[in-house]
C-alpha cells in the first residue's frame, strides 16, 4: 500500500486582513445601450463596502469595447469615486503573431492614469509570445512611467492570448517594484499556491491576487483577490473578509453559500457569467434589465430562480447583519 503524504500543502493563515478588489459589471439597457447610471451606482455600492472596484476588465467586456467606451467608464468610474481608488484593465487588441507593442500599452496605461486608476496589465499574443528573459523586459519597460501596476496571468480556457508563466518568469515579476501584484487565472489551486510560497519567500508585500472563482477560500492560504464573482454581491464578500479578520467561523457559511453562488455562475460556458451577474442583479434590484452585451454569451431564463433562491439564502445573512443593500437608483450618472 503506498504511503500517504498527510502534511499540508499550503499553510492557513487566520486572521488576515484581506484585500478585495472586485470586477465591476457592465450592465446594459434592453436596448444594447450601456446603463451607466446602474454601473456608477455598482462602483460606488463596492467602494462603500470596502472594496476596490475594478473596471474595464473581462466582467465589465473590455474586449467588446470600442477606445471611447473604455474612456468613458473610466470617466464615470473617477467621476463616481470623486477620485477615489480603483484599478482597470490595460487591454491591447493583437492576433497571433503579432509582436510585442509597448506603445499601445503605455497608452492605455497613460489613460488609465490620466483619471486616477491603477492599471492591470492584460496579456496579449505580443506579450506571451516572446521568450521568458524578454516577457520580464517587456514588463520592466512598462514601469518606467508607471510607479503601480498589476500584471495578470490568464489561463488559455479564457483567452488565447492567456499565458499561464512558468516558476522562475514569475518569481522575476516579483523583482519590479512597479509590479506590485498580480491576478492569478489558472483554476489551479496548486500553481497558486506555488506563487503564494515564491512570494513570502521573496517578497511579503507583493499581492497574489487569487482570480480562480471556483475556489474563493483561497484567501484562507493568503491570497488577496481580484474576482467577477464579487461584483454579485460586494457587500458580502467585505463582510466575509471581515469575519475572516475576526476569526469568526461564521466565515465558512457564508463562503460556501458565495461558492455555491460562483460554481453555478461559472459553469460551461464560463464567458456567460456576465449574464448570470446581470440576471443576479436585477433579482436585487441593483439594475434595471439583466442583458448582457449584444455580443456576449446568454443563460437560460431557468437560471433566474436557482439565482434567486440563492440571492434569498444571502439576504438572510444581509438582513442579519443589517448590510444597507442600495437600490440601482440611488447614485445617479456621474455623481459622487
Amino acid at each position: 500500500m503506498p504511503e500517504i503524504d498527510l502534511q499540508p500543502i499550503a499553510a492557513i493563515k487566520p486572521r488576515r486582513a484581506i484585500t478585495g478588489i472586485s470586477a465591476i459589471l457592465l450592465p446594459f439597457n434592453e436596448d444594447g445601450q450601456i446603463d451607466w447610471d446602474g454601473f456608477c451606482a455598482h462602483v460606488a455600492r463596492t467602494t462603500e463596502a470596502g472594496l476596490t472596484p475594478a473596471v474595464n476588465m473581462d466582467t465589465g467586456y473590455v474586449n467588446l469595447l470600442d477606445e471611447d467606451t473604455r474612456r468613458k467608464v473610466l470617466q464615470h468610474t473617477h467621476q463616481t469615486l470623486s477620485g477615489g481608488e480603483f484599478v482597470a484593465g490595460a487591454f491591447v487588441t493583437d492576433a497571433p503573431g503579432d509582436k510585442w507593442n509597448v506603445d499601445a500599452y503605455q497608452r492605455q496605461i497613460s489613460l488609465i492614469q490620466r483619471f486616477g486608476g491603477v492599471p492591470v496589465i492584460f496579456q496579449s499574443y505580443g506579450l506571451t509570445g516572446q521568450q521568458p528573459d524578454a516577457i520580464l523586459k517587456a514588463y520592466a519597460a512598462l514601469g518606467r512611467d508607471c510607479p503601480r501596476y498589476i500584471a495578470f496571468e490568464l489561463g488559455k480556457m479564457f483567452a488565447l492570448f492567456g499565458e499561464i508563466y512558468d516558476l522562475e518568469v514569475y518569481e522575476g515579476l516579483l523583482d519590479i517594484p512597479q509590479c506590485i501584484g498580480a491576478k492569478h487565472s489558472s483554476l489551479s489551486r496548486q500553481l497558486e499556491w506555488q506563487r503564494l510560497a515564491v512570494r513570502d519567500r521573496r517578497r511579503p508585500d507583493f499581492k497574489v491576487f487569487t482570480g480562480n472563482d471556483l475556489a474563493i477560500d483561497m484567501v484562507m492560504y493568503g491570497s488577496d483577490y481580484l474576482l467577477g464573482l464579487s461584483t454579485f454581491a460586494p457587500d458580502l464578500f467585505a463582510y466575509r473578509d471581515a469575519l475572516w479578520a475576526a476569526g469568526d467561523p461564521d466565515f465558512y457559511a457564508l463562503n460556501d453559500i458565495l461558492q455555491y453562488l460562483g460554481f453555478f455562475a461559472f459553469r460551461p460556458p464560463v464567458p456567460a457569467y456576465k449574464h448570470s451577474a446581470a440576471q443576479f442583479l436585477k433579482l436585487n434590484g441593483w439594475i434595471q434589465s439583466d442583458a448582457p452585451h449584444p455580443s456576449a454569451p446568454r443563460r437560460p431564463e431557468s437560471d433566474v430562480p436557482i439565482l434567486r433562491d440563492i440571492a434569498e439564502r444571502l439576504a438572510y445573512w444581509r438582513n442579519r447583519n443589517d448590510i444597507p443593500a442600495r437600490s440601482a437608483t440611488a447614485v445617479s450618472r456621474g455623481a459622487a
